[in-house]
């Protein structure tokens, strides 16, 4: 098999150019590496985009739809992703399918998408981790999985032959009920979360634990709740007990920790069964 080829967009903010030439840095000192394509349009600026939404779409598309590339890699979150993600799943063509998607936070419109499309995506590093304490771990984490499907880049609790997906909380909650939402019935799904208030925390479980859908998991494993903003007065439960009330209350199974999150120990949890 060839060196493969792995194309960058950034379907929601911009990607420092700093970062892109720490990430080329990084990539060329792994032997037998992938090639990094890193689409122009992730450097557009737009306001708060890379870019006004056609251009994001388009970039995306460039790569999906090109029959060259091995995978799609999320440049970074922020927001955008779900401004795009329709015009993107209706244009994909039979190569998109074929490809593998990585990302996380505002990535999941996407991947929740795309996975519902029957393509094969995953939670995990982008290259904006660089930008983070102990990033560089994480990106060589992205890289290994990305071009040689290595199993130490993988979440720990992951169990052959049991499906799973991993989502930012926030994220999944607004996707319920839209287009973008895929079946997990039968998944262990886990959820992560950052620089989100103890109730807001709490309020977002309660919409996600009452729907209909979602009571169909396996089970609930619980990420890295982060940068959490101190609230006053002070909230009754930490994040593991709101998610632990929740579950009870669901009748979901609570299944413990799980090693994702927004920082540079975030494993990759591939959707679907290994």
């Amino acid at each position: 098999m060839g060196t493969k080829l792995i194309g960058i967009v950034a379907p929601a903010a911009r990607l420092d150019p700093l970062i892109a030439e720490r990430l080329r840095l990084v990539a060329g000192d792994i032997e037998n590496g992938p090639h990094l394509f890193l689409h122009p349009q992730c450097f557009l600026s737009d306001g708060h985009f890379a870019g006004d939404d056609d251009a994001r779409a388009r970039a995306f598309l460039d790569v999906a739809n090109d029959p060259h590339f091995h995978a799609v890699w999320i440049a970074r979150g922020g927001y955008g992703s779900c401004r795009i993600a329709q015009r993107v799943l209706s244009e994909l063509n039979g190569y998109a399918r074929e490809k593998l998607y990585l990302g996380y936070s505002d990535a999941g419109f996407l991947l929740a998408g795309l996975y519902a499309k029957g393509c094969r995506v995953a939670h995990g590093p982008m290259p904006a981790d660089l930008a983070r304490p102990g990033g560089e771990a994480a990106v060589l984490r992205a890289l290994s999985w990305l071009n040689a499907a290595d199993p130490a880049a993988l979440e720990a609790s992951l169990v052959d032959g049991t499906p799973a997906a991993a989502f930012n909380m926030v994220v999944l909650s607004h996707l319920m009920g839209t287009p973008l939402e895929p079946d997990l019935s039968d998944h262990v799904l886990m959820l992560e979360e950052v620089s989100e208030y103890l109730y807001a925390i709490d309020r977002t479980m309660f919409h996600l634990s009452t729907q209909a859908a979602l009571r169909r998991v396996a089970g609930i494993r619980l990420g890295r709740v982060s940068d959490i903003p101190p609230n006053d007065p002070v909230f009754v439960e930490n994040e593991e007990e709101i998610v632990k009330r929740w579950c009870g209350a669901a009748k979901i199974p609570y299944l413990g920790r799980a090693d994702i999150g927004h920082d540079a120990d975030n494993k990759i949890v591939p959707f679907g069964r290994r």
